[in-house]
């Protein structure tokens, strides 16, 4: 507002000014909140103003909703009330695109309960102006005071040039929000098409969008419809087993049994009675008999996962059976004829191995037909986000949870992070989140996962001090419990007697107290 002190050049140039900085801070925000709090601190410099008010038109409503802020007092904006067209000063402007001047309310006769609000707050006198861009009109913009004749003709010239900045960023805001629910929507449309498509192709259990598992689930399909042996390679946590049933799914054998054994599970004395099964009295315990894992798989196919576990002793009789479909159970000279496709899968170096006298070369062959070499998580870093929202949706459900959005910080941090575990660990990591979640939003637990996230130790010379350092590090992680859902062999993603026959073999044991 201008001063008997100041002359018009001088009222003009600062009025510029306040337009300039209007137009910066318009250029800064995107939240419409703190624009018009920018807005509400600096045009009463320029402009008599006590209230800055926004009405915005809602097309599918047919109404006005009225927002008001306070100028000079740091507040949120109040209100959000919806009126009639008809029934508000700003309806009136929004209509007919031509601003309009109150400088005395106690005159004012239209728009009753309006008119009432603004004498509540004080106010004596007020102008409204259109809010329009090019592509529409969007509301208007009120300035109320609490003096009487506040504004003239220069004032309102001036305010309709800070109405037309601020309409181009109410619309940036509106369509930026707009552009933000359309992302949600299709992100979420997004995940219902790939979980049709995973479910027409046989891939229902394997998430995910990125070139390398579309080019691992390429070649299963290619190998599916054979009766070959596959050998499946990757590290530990990378889905190995839901590989081997997608093969099983799509091959010929699908409506016959799926058979799977867990290699490094099973103490060595006992796997080749799992494997071919064994007579009553072959050994000591065995009261009856009982039938190995190959026999319950005659017809169908058989996962041996952790298949360089394997004892040499025993790989001479896996070959036989690979190979002419034919073994004995143990304590009997009966030869029983199986029709059986395997599937292996190990996370260990096979061919090292073989050079290392561990593994029959001519099995490591019969078993590397076709390999597939399932990519790690770190390799595929595009499909996190997705994987999270699929096992977030699939935890919320079982436990009863109204979990709705993952925050996108969270998905990038998440995406950023190596997963050792790859994805048995961000899945744990995703149940653990979960159950910690009190709201709609994921809370994720990332202090921990920076924490955890600390380069691997890779001066191990042998794969036995790696396995040693790998069984320590998680021991000490879990404090020293064994099992249950937080102990080591759970970070390990193997069973309790497993991890406690390799610390007896490594001879590990918790230190003294």
């Amino acid at each position: 507002m201008s001063s008997p002190d100041v002359s018009p050049c001088e009222d003009l140039a600062e009025r510029y000014q306040a337009l300039l900085e209007v137009a910066q801070a318009i250029s800064a925000q995107r939240d419409l909140d703190q624009l018009f709090r920018d807005l509400a601190h600096r045009l009463p410099r320029v402009v008599q103003v006590n209230f800055v008010d926004l009405s915005l038109h809602d097309p599918v409503k047919k109404m006005m909703r009225l927002h008001t802020i306070q100028a000079n007092v740091p507040a949120d904006l109040v209100g959000g009330h919806e009126v009639a067209i008809k029934d508000c000063p700003a309806g009136l402007v929004w209509e007919n695109q031509q601003p309009l001047l109150v400088p005395n309310l106690s005159e004012e006769r239209r728009w009753p309960w309006v008119i009432g609000q603004m004498r509540e707050d004080g106010t004596e006198s007020f102008c409204f102006v259109p809010l329009t861009t090019a592509r529409g009109r969007l509301g208007a913009m009120g300035f109320l005071s609490l003096q009487k004749e506040a504004y003239n003709d220069r004032d309102i010239e001036f305010l309709q040039q800070v109405a037309q900045q601020v309409a181009v960023a109410v619309e940036n805001a509106l369509a930026f929000q707009q552009i933000a629910e359309l992302k949600d929507r299709l992100a979420k449309e997004k995940l219902y098409l790939e979980e049709e498509l995973r479910i027409e192709h046989g891939f229902e259990d394997i998430i995910g969008d990125s070139e390398a598992l579309k080019q691992v689930l390429k070649e299963v399909e290619v190998v599916a419809p054979t009766d070959s042996t596959v050998l499946i390679q990757g590290e530990t946590g990378t889905g190995k087993e839901l590989i081997a049933r997608a093969i099983h799914r799509l091959s010929g054998r699908s409506e016959r049994t799926f058979v799977k054994l867990n290699c490094a599970a099973i103490p060595t004395g006992l796997l080749e009675s799992e494997l071919f099964g064994h007579e009553r009295g072959a050994f000591t315990g065995a009261i009856s008999q009982k039938a190995g894992r190959f026999e319950l798989a005659d017809k169908g196919t058989i996962f041996l996962d952790e298949v360089g576990e394997i004892p040499l002793e025993l790989q001479s009789k896996l070959l036989r059976v690979l190979q002419e479909q034919e073994f004995e159970r143990l304590g009997s000279t009966k030869t029983i004829r199986v029709n059986v496709r395997l599937i292996a899968a190990t996370n260990r170096d096979l061919k090292s191995l073989v050079e290392d006298r561990q593994f029959r070369s001519d099995l490591y062959y019969r078993l590397n037909v076709f390999p597939i070499t399932l990519p790690p998580l770190r390799e595929r870093q595009e499909d996190i986000p997705i994987l999270v929202r699929y096992f977030t949706q699939h935890y919320a459900i079982r436990m009863k949870k109204n979990i709705q959005t993952v925050p996108t910080k969270t998905l990038e941090v998440l995406s950023r992070y190596d997963w050792p575990g790859n994805i048995r660990e961000l899945e744990n990591l995703v149940e653990r989140s979960v159950i910690l979640t009190q709201g709609t939003d994921l809370q994720v637990p990332i202090s921990e996962l920076q924490a955890d996230s600390r380069p691997v130790l890779i001066s191990a010379t042998t794969l036995e001090e790696a396995e040693r350092e790998q069984i320590m590090r998680a021991l000490q992680e879990a404090k020293w419990v064994v099992g249950g859902p937080a102990g080591a062999a759970a970070r390990l993603g193997v069973k309790r007697t497993t991890l406690q026959s390799k610390m007896q073999k490594l001879g590990i044991s918790r230190p003294p107290a």
